[in-house]
């Protein structure tokens, strides 16, 4: 092994093999671990090294169905790619409990998403907002001739806002283009527009321009969804109550909420991966906008209905796309996009807040009742039993000798995989 070292001059130019051995070289990684990485993508190296810098393998995620799911009146596969157990099986379980009330019922506020232009070094902020507002028309001409095409299909530039904001560095003038983006998420469109608008700004102020750049709070991009569940289908009015009483814990206190979102965007990042989207620009759209009232809070509400049953509902801003990125390029996002048969983003995105309030429901109703480790713990006995060597049958029987004994530890499967083998 050489002296370890992340200084590897040229290993961008490198194939697959020579990049391994360069790795290799420095990390002590055994010829198992370059087996491993060599064998672990199904997708050929060739779009790997496209994908991404300085390749050398893949990660491959599980990909599931979610069944069971109506939304809008059309009944839904859900491919969900995770590594989570319990994740989506709770979606299943959640959807098949509120088919009979029609399932879940969605929206989205439209597909328009907000650049920013940061303007600095200004004596009169307040007068060059204004000179900026003047100039709407002449923006929107700017905005729209750097994308034709987006144009063309019914995008383009929607809305201009400009905010004050102080800093501790001063006040600066900061610029929102609101662009209609259709079926893209929208960053390389609107990051584009920012860029091109900016000197044009500086030129109007007398002031000068910073940072250019998309914001992931797509708050012009709110997808809803709603379902109601019947107090006698998921175990009574008892139920009901504890659900309602644990949102309000989550809404009231941050530090729930926090592992309630979590939930939440449990079901929606696996449907955000699976479809080749960008799992962060979702989480952190998520996460601004769960605080956007100066408090983090959470993102789903329950209420008892008039007939005593559980009516859950979400908001969520939802910037996904169809084209553009991963979704056009790798081959298991196209499949399940397929699999989901969706025509549009805006109908991806009202989909997938519906599954993120299926997860919550899932967690919610668990928590409220049995607690939330016996389910998932059932589930992740199995992957403990694979941890200590378990295979084939074995795999099982040790999964169900963990959660027999509701005591998942790998000490104690490597205890009960002895007494297997020892029998045999």
């Amino acid at each position: 092994m050489r002296n370890r070292t992340s200084r590897l001059s040229g290993f961008y130019k490198l194939g697959r093999d020579e990049r391994l051995a360069e790795v290799q070289a420095v990390s002590g990684l055994d010829e198992a671990g370059v087996e491993a990485l060599k064998n672990s993508s199904a997708l050929p190296f060739e779009l790997l090294d496209r994908l991404v810098e300085n390749a050398i393998g893949g990660f491959t995620v599980p990909v599931g169905i979610a069944t069971n799911m109506i939304v809008d009146g059309r009944d839904v596969l859900i491919p969900m790619a995770t590594e989570e157990s319990s994740v989506i099986a709770a979606v299943g379980n959640t959807a098949r409990q509120c088919r009979d009330t029609g399932g879940f019922t969605t929206s989205i506020s439209g597909t328009e998403m907000i650049a920013q232009i940061q303007m600095v070094k200004l004596t009169d902020p307040w007068a060059a907002r204004a000179k900026i507002l003047e100039k709407k028309a002449e923006i929107a001409d700017i905005c729209n001739g750097c994308d034709p095409l987006l144009v063309k299909l019914g995008g383009g530039f929607r809305d201009l806002e400009v905010r004050i904001v102080d800093g501790q560095t001063g006040p600066m003038v900061v610029v929102h283009i609101i662009v209609d983006t259709k079926d893209a998420m929208g960053a390389n469109a609107v990051n584009t527009m920012a860029e091109k608008l900016a000197p044009n700004l500086a030129a109007w102020t007398g002031g000068k321009h910073h940072l250019r750049i998309l914001s992931n709070l797509a708050d012009r991009r709110v997808a809803r969804a709603r379902a109601v569940w019947r107090a006698a289908d998921i175990g009574g009015a008892e139920v009901v109550e504890g659900i309602v009483l644990a949102a309000d814990f989550a809404d009231s206190d941050p530090y729930r909420a926090a592992t309630h979102n979590k939930g939440i965007m449990n079901g929606v990042s696996a449907l955000t991966l699976a479809t080749g989207n960008d799992t962060r620009a979702i989480e952190a759209g998520a996460h601004a906008f769960a605080a956007r009232t100066g408090r983090y809070r959470s993102l789903s509400r329950y209420e008892i209905t008039a007939g005593g049953d559980l009516a859950g509902s979400i908001e969520i801003p939802m910037a996904l796309g169809l084209v553009g990125g991963a979704t056009k390029v790798h081959p298991t996002a196209q499949a399940c996009l397929k699999i989901l048969g969706v025509g549009s983003a805006a109908e991806l995105s009202r989909i997938a807040a519906a599954v993120g309030l299926a997860q919550n429901f899932g967690a919610l109703k668990a928590l409220a009742t049995v607690g939330i480790q016996q389910g998932h713990m059932t589930l992740h006995a199995q992957n403990v039993a694979i941890a200590v060597g378990a295979a084939g049958d074995e795999i099982a029987e040790v999964a169900r000798r963990l959660a027999e004994t509701h005591t998942v530890r790998q000490d104690v499967a490597e205890q009960i995989l002895a007494e297997i083998r020892g029998r045999k």
